[in-house]
């Protein structure tokens, strides 16, 4: 909307993200306390973001960025594994008031001579980095920005809003209930290759908006390879490794389900004393060019499944497939269009919790017949004015809750995103 400095030590940006969707009713012979609701509903979604940042010297910087979420969520966010909106708080009991989203120290130690240009950013405010570099940043952030990126398949202001799309949903990423954390990362830069690492804190409850302060004992790894080379010749490209490991409170869902049975209840995930448990998962990304304005991607997840599902979603195995293509194809060049399908499954443990009635923090319909969660998503944003973009979108979700006793159901959305 505004124009912005190409060389200022001072970064000042916004934006604000509308997202509407509703579903009519569909089939369902039974639902529970976290279903998603088989009646006509409908819910409008907002994020309303301040980018700040200030450039201390050719070597560090810091960045604070300011935010409100609010609005409201199809059925609260429940019933859903790929829930259709990644904007949602998925706490509605939150507050409405502004919290700090982004707060961290960004420090970059030069490693060679030479010089690359970069494209500025509310992350990188600098205009030349050494191609060769080591950089630090510590604070609060959100590891997606850094982890498991994509640039077809990652960003929910211009791309698709899939929880399982837009990221890997079998990546239990450390996080509070809006996605944020606290911690450490290194990452190092190469020529044709880089590599990251995150040292994070994870949250007290699943799905908690209170972070442990006890490293020592709840913390999180996050570890990923990134070769930019791609698997065409002569084509742009880009392959992501990444692996995972979550030391928190962490019920087994085996333990559960045989305590319940011995009492004559329902199993509960939460019914245990403090300990600490271990969760570990991997993921593969690749987003490869097909022509100059064409671009595949795929993601690949999976975690060892008898851990409680904590701080992202209740999926275990996930296989993503789509297609981002740029308006410049049609000559629309701020354009963008895309479609992807995804399929998410969860372990045998998790199945058997959720089929004796036992809840999890987005599942639980009371029971379960066992199918994988299968979604298409597509959309279209329009560039219509300066910082002034509109999307619709659809989503169709087999299985929703992976309950071939429930759906499918279709969800259209349309976004109002508006840069400032």
């Amino acid at each position: 909307m505004f124009p912005h400095f190409s060389s200022s030590r001072v970064w000042l940006t916004g934006q604000a993200n509308f997202v509407f969707q509703t579903h009519a009713e569909f089939p369902a012979l039974y639902s529970g306390p976290h279903s998603l609701i088989n009646r006509y509903e409908k819910a409008t979604s907002r994020v309303l973001t301040l980018y700040t940042g200030l450039r201390l010297n050719n070597s560090t910087e810091i960045l604070v960025d300011p935010e409100e979420a609010g609005g409201s969520a199809l059925s609260l966010g429940f019933g859903l594994a790929g829930n259709p909106n990644l904007d949602i708080v998925r706490n509605p009991l939150l507050s409405k008031a502004p919290y700090l989203g982004r707060g961290m120290i960004h420090q970059v130690i030069a490693l060679s001579k030479d010089q690359i240009e970069t494209t500025r950013s509310f992350l990188n405010l600098f205009d030349e980095l050494p191609r060769r570099r080591l950089e630090l940043r510590f604070g609060k952030f959100s590891l997606p920005d850094f982890f498991d990126i994509n640039s077809v398949g990652a960003d929910t202001h211009f791309q698709f809003l899939n929880w399982t799309i837009d990221n890997n949903g079998a990546w239990d990423y450390a996080a509070d209930t809006r996605g944020y954390t606290v911690g450490i990362l290194a990452d190092y830069e190469d020529r044709n290759w880089g590599f990251r690492f995150a040292e994070a804190l994870m949250p007290e409850v699943a799905n908690g908006i209170d972070l442990v302060w006890r490293p020592w004992q709840v913390h999180a790894e996050n570890y990923e390879f990134e070769s930019r080379k791609g698997l065409l010749p002569k084509k742009a490209g880009v392959i992501r490794v990444l692996a995972y490991t979550n030391y928190a409170n962490m019920g087994i869902y085996r333990d559960q389900i045989i305590q319940a049975a011995a009492e004559g209840v329902r199993p509960d995930i939460t019914n245990h004393p403090w300990r600490i448990t271990q969760k570990y998962g991997f993921g593969f990304n690749l987003e490869q060019n097909l022509t100059p304005n064409l671009t595949a991607f795929t993601r690949v997840g999976w975690d060892n499944g008898k851990t409680e599902s904590f701080a992202y979603t209740e999926d275990d195995q996930t296989v993503a497939l789509g297609l981002g293509a740029n308006g410049a194809w049609w000559r629309r060049k701020r354009d963008r269009a895309g479609i992807a399908f995804v399929s998410n499954a969860i372990k045998k443990d998790h199945q058997n919790y959720l089929a004796a009635g036992g809840v999890g923090f987005l599942l639980g319909d009371g029971g379960l017949h066992y199918g994988r969660e299968n979604i298409v998503e597509t959309y279209y944003t329009l560039h219509l004015w300066r910082g002034i973009y509109l999307a619709p979108g659809l989503q169709h979700i087999n299985n929703p809750g992976y309950n071939r006793d429930r759906g499918p159901v279709i969800i259209p959305s349309f976004r109002v995103h508006v840069e400032f």
